[in-house]
C-alpha cells in the first residue's frame, strides 16, 4: 500500500472573526463561549527555560507542543488511517520518484512568515540542507544526499528509498532561511523570535503557561480560536483535574479511570479518543539465552498471554484490544494483514501451548516446567518502577505463564538502570513499544531487523532481543526498497509469516495516539467517526486540527 497525495490543494475551514478571550472554561457551562481561548495541557511540571527550536527535543516548544502551531510541515500523513491521501501543506504538490529515492516539493504560493517575509522554495531547501549538513539534526535518519531548487520546486534526494519514511520527510517542520542562515549552532539556538509560517505567534512565556495568538494574515484563512494557552501541570493527577473541571480543553495524556475521572464529568462534551495507529506495546525477549532462545518456548508463552485482560486491566479498557496474530493493530493495520492470517486472532490456549512444549521435549516435575536439559524454567520480567500500566502488564504475564508451570519474577528497577540494560541486552523479558508510522515497516523492523543487531553489551537502538534471521532482514529491506507493488506485498507477507512462526517478540497491546478534548466551545475535532488525523496536540499534524475547528453552535 502506498501513501497517496491529493491532487486538490487543501481547503482550510474559514472561520468567523472572533473577539475576546478566556484563560479557561467552566465544565458546567453548556453554552458555547464566543471567542473562547483553548488551553492545551501537558503533565510535565514547570518549564523553566524558554526554547523555541523545533529540532531540540527538550525545548519548551516541543515539550509542550506549541512548536506545531508556529512552524508547519510540508504535508500531513494521517497515521490513524495510513491509506488516506496525504494533505499538501507548505508543499502544494508532492511528487515522489518511482523508487522513492527523491521527491519534488512545490512551495505553496501566498505564504508569509510571521515577520512579514515571503515564504519560498529557498526556505524548504535551506531547511533540508541544514539537516544534511548537521548530523545531529537528522534524528529521523533521512540520509539526504542532495537538495536542488528550480523555481518554486525543491528536489530532495536520499541515500535510500523513503517509501517507509514518507511521513518523516513530510512532517519535517520548515524554518526561515533569513533567520537561521546566521545561526552558528542550530542544535543550541534558542530561537527566541519563533518566526514561523503557522497560524499562531508566540505572545508570552512563563514557567506555567505559554500564550499564542492567532495571526490575521495566515495563508490558510481566519482562525476560529483566537488564543491558545499551553499549560504544564505538575503531574497527570493535576492535569486530569484541570480537564475534568474545564480549566484545560485538550491534552495528550494517560488518564487513569478515564470514564469516571473525565468523561462522566460532562458526558455531552468531554471526549476521549485513542486513535490506534500501527504502534504496539510488545514484550521483547532475549533470544540469545535461555529460556527464550527456544522458539517452542516463545510460541508457548505467546499462546497463553491474555491480551483481553491486558486491555481491560493494565490499560483500564482505554485502548483497543490487540487481536490479530500478526501484531497489527485493528483499524490502521487491517489493510496490511496477509491473506494467510486474515481472521486469525490471538486467543489463550493453555492446552495447545503445553502440547507445543511437550513436542519440543519439555516435561513437568509436579506442576513445574522442566526444559529438555532437565532444568526448571524460570525468567524475569522487567520494566521501570512507576510505569504503572507496564508494571501491571508484566504482572499479568507472570500470572499467565504460571499456567505452564513457569515461575516469572517481576523486577522494577529505576528507569536509568532499566534503559541501559534494555539497550545492552542485559535482560530476559521487558515491555517496550514500537514506533508508529504510515506502514508496518517500523512495527516489524523494530522487533526483528538485523540492521539493529549489536553484540550483547553494546547498546542497540531496537531489536533489543537480538533476533537474528537473515530472511526477515532481507524481506524488510525488500519491503523498504522495491518499486514494485506486488514485490512489496510479497515481502510483507513473508515478514508476517516469519513474525508469526518464529515469535521474535510478543505484541501485548495497542499503543494508540491518546487524546482528550471537549466540544463545549469548538467542534471539528478528529474522532472515531471522522479520523482525519490522530487528535494528539503535540504532533506536526495538530495544525490541521487548529484550522478545522469551528465555533460550536
Amino acid at each position: 500500500m502506498r501513501l497517496r497525495t491529493s491532487l486538490v490543494a487543501v481547503g482550510l475551514a474559514a472561520a468567523i472573526t472572533l473577539t475576546g478571550c478566556a484563560a479557561g472554561n467552566s465544565g458546567g457551562n453548556d453554552k458555547p463561549e464566543a471567542g473562547a481561548s483553548l488551553t492545551i495541557a501537558k503533565p510535565d511540571g514547570p518549564i523553566t527555560t524558554e526554547g523555541n527550536n523545533p529540532w531540540v527535543g527538550d525545548s519548551s516548544a516541543l515539550k509542550l507542543g506549541y512548536a506545531n502551531a508556529i512552524y508547519e510541515p510540508l504535508g500531513i500523513v494521517n497515521l490513524a488511517d495510513p491509506s488516506s491521501d496525504v494533505v499538501p501543506w507548505l508543499a502544494s504538490d508532492i511528487t515522489w520518484a518511482a523508487d522513492y529515492t527523491s521527491v519534488q516539493l512545490t512551495a505553496r504560493e501566498g505564504v508569509k512568515w510571521n515577520d512579514g517575509e515571503d515564504f519560498t522554495a529557498d526556505d524548504i531547501a535551506f531547511t533540508f540542507n541544514l539537516i544534511k549538513d548537521n548530523a545531529a539534526l537528522d534524528t529521523k535518519a533521512l540520509g539526504i544526499t542532495d537538495v536542488t531548487t528550480d523555481g518554486d520546486v525543491v528536489t530532495l534526494t536520499f541515500t535510500n528509498p523513503m517509501f517507509v519514511k514518507q511521513d518523516k520527510v513530510l512532517h519535517t517542520l520548515i524554518v526561515p532561511e533569513h533567520i537561521w542562515k546566521d545561526v552558528d549552532d542550530p542544535t543550541t539556538f534558542s530561537d527566541d523570535d519563533a518566526v514561523g509560517t503557522g497560524p499562531y505567534t508566540l505572545t508570552s512565556f512563563s514557567s506555567q503557561s505559554v500564550e499564542l495568538s492567532a495571526r490575521d494574515d495566515y495563508w490558510g484563512g481566519e482562525l476560529a480560536v483566537p488564543t491558545l494557552y499551553y499549560v504544564s501541570y505538575a503531574d497527570n493527577t493535576a492535569l486530569t483535574t484541570a480537564m475534568a473541571n474545564g480549566d484545560a480543553d485538550w491534552a495528550q495524556a494517560w488518564i487513569s479511570n478515564v470514564d469516571s475521572a473525565f468523561l462522566d464529568k460532562d458526558k455531552e462534551h468531554n471526549v476521549y479518543w485513542p486513535a490506534a495507529g500501527l504502534a504496539v506495546d510488545t514484550m521483547f525477549v532475549n533470544t540469545t539465552t535461555k529460556p527464550f532462545n527456544d522458539v517452542a518456548f516463545r510460541k508457548a508463552v505467546n499462546m497463553v498471554i491474555d491480551r483481553a485482560k491486558h486491555q481491560e486491566i493494565a490499560r483500564e479498557g482505554g485502548v483497543p484490544e490487540l487481536t490479530s496474530v500478526t501484531g497489527l493493530a485493528p483499524g490502521a493495520g487491517d489493510a496490511f494483514v496477509a491473506p494467510e492470517f486474515e481472521g486469525q486472532e490471538y486467543e489463550v490456549d493453555v492446552d495447545g501451548a503445553k502440547q507445543v512444549l511437550t513436542d519440543a521435549g519439555y516435561t513437568w516435575d509436579g506442576d513445574k516446567l522442566v526444559d529438555p536439559s532437565g532444568e526448571p524454567v524460570t525468567f524475569t520480567l522487567s520494566v521501570p518502577q512507576g510505569w504503572n500500566d507496564y508494571v501491571t502488564g508484566i504482572s499479568l504475564i507472570a500470572d499467565s505463564v504460571k499456567e505452564l508451570g513457569v515461575e516469572a519474577a517481576v523486577d522494577t528497577p529505576d528507569a536509568d538502570t532499566w534503559w541501559a540494560a534494555k539497550g545492552e541486552g542485559d535482560f530476559q523479558a521487558i515491555l517496550h513499544w514500537t514506533d508508529d508510522a504510515a506502514t508496518p515497516y517500523d512495527l516489524y523492523s523494530d522487533q526483528m531487523d538485523g540492521r539493529f543487531l549489536k553484540p550483547i553489551g553494546e547498546a542497540a537502538d531496537f531489536n533489543f532481543g537480538r533476533f537474528d534471521n537473515a530472511d526477515a532482514t532481507a524481506a524488510l529491506a525488500e519491503y523498504a526498497s522495491t518499486t514494485d507493488e506486488a514485490a512489496r506485498t510479497a515481502a510483507l507477507d513473508k515478514i508476517e509469516k516469519i513474525f508469526v512462526d518464529q515469535v521474535p517478540a510478543m505484541p501485548i497491546g495497542t499503543r494508540p495516539s491518546i487524546a482528550e478534548f471537549n466540544t463545549r466551545n469548538y467542534v471539528g475535532w478528529p474522532s472515531e467517526d471522522d479520523p482525519y488525523v490522530p487528535a494528539d496536540p503535540t504532533k506536526p499534524w495538530s495544525v490541521l486540527i487548529l484550522t478545522k475547528l469551528q465555533p460550536a453552535s
